[in-house]
């Protein structure tokens, strides 16, 4: 099941439809984190201030600049970190889309589904980000603790988090939030190997970046496949 959707995805890269979502995904990453350097830029030059005095060498007027490039160059240290889950968060928030051609292509016939409201899709994107983040940063201690064991470590807890997020898209616009959560428990297994299969290339720079666009379109498929074994009719 995961090959075979896996594989319908990865043959469907060329879809106008898809290509829109990651290329409006990305920008938005960009201008984001642009702004976020700037924004953390000027914080620290308003915290430090112009110049200083020090002890035994008087006053100084270069700690700005210093602390200026010294938060440019943090902040370009964690784009590398960042990038792949603010562009999947952001990303997110247009994945129904995804949904909706692979829908139109592999799935012809079903009633159509309304739109998420923007609300509800930049809520679940919120959320989604501050998940993903907070559990990478408290994932970098156990990197640490067992370095080993480190990428393993990175796809289970990404796969894990992909996999939950993916399919509850797919399936929310479909079956609603309580059902779509039984089949996520149903299929954990499957849902968790899956997601894990979309966070291997995370860490392949550039190829990372599909991965929002694939596990979309992945788990589409596995949901109507799920769904049908589950015996529900299509909605």
């Amino acid at each position: 099941m995961i090959l075979q959707s896996f594989s319908l995805a990865l043959g469907q890269l060329g879809d106008p439809r898809f290509r829109r979502v990651l290329l409006l995904g990305l920008a938005l990453t960009i201008l984001l984190l642009i702004a976020a350097t700037a924004g953390f830029g000027w914080l620290i030059g308003f915290l430090v201030g112009d110049d200083a005095t020090l002890p035994l060498i008087g006053e100084v007027t270069w700690l700005g600049d210093l602390a200026s490039w010294t938060s440019l160059v943090v902040m370009m240290v964690l784009s590398v970190f960042l990038m792949v889950p603010v562009a999947s968060a952001i990303t997110s928030m247009f994945l129904d889309e995804v949904a909706q051609a692979v829908e139109d292509k592999h799935y012809p016939g079903l009633p159509d589904v309304p739109g998420v409201p923007f609300g509800d899709a930049l809520r679940d994107t919120v959320n989604f980000l501050g998940v993903l983040i907070g559990a990478n940063i408290v994932a970098l201690l156990l990197y640490v603790m067992f370095p080993p064991l480190a990428p393993l470590i990175f796809w289970a807890l990404n796969g894990f988090l992909l996999g939950r997020e993916y399919f509850m898209l797919a399936a929310m616009r479909r079956v609603g939030r309580t059902r779509a959560k039984q089949l996520r428990a149903q299929y954990s297994t499957t849902i968790w190997v899956a997601g894990t299969l979309m966070a291997i290339p995370l860490s392949i720079p550039l190829i990372n970046l599909l991965i929002p666009i694939l596990g979309a379109a992945t788990f589409t498929h596995i949901f109507h496949k799920v769904q049908a074994r589950a015996g529900d009719a299509p909605a």
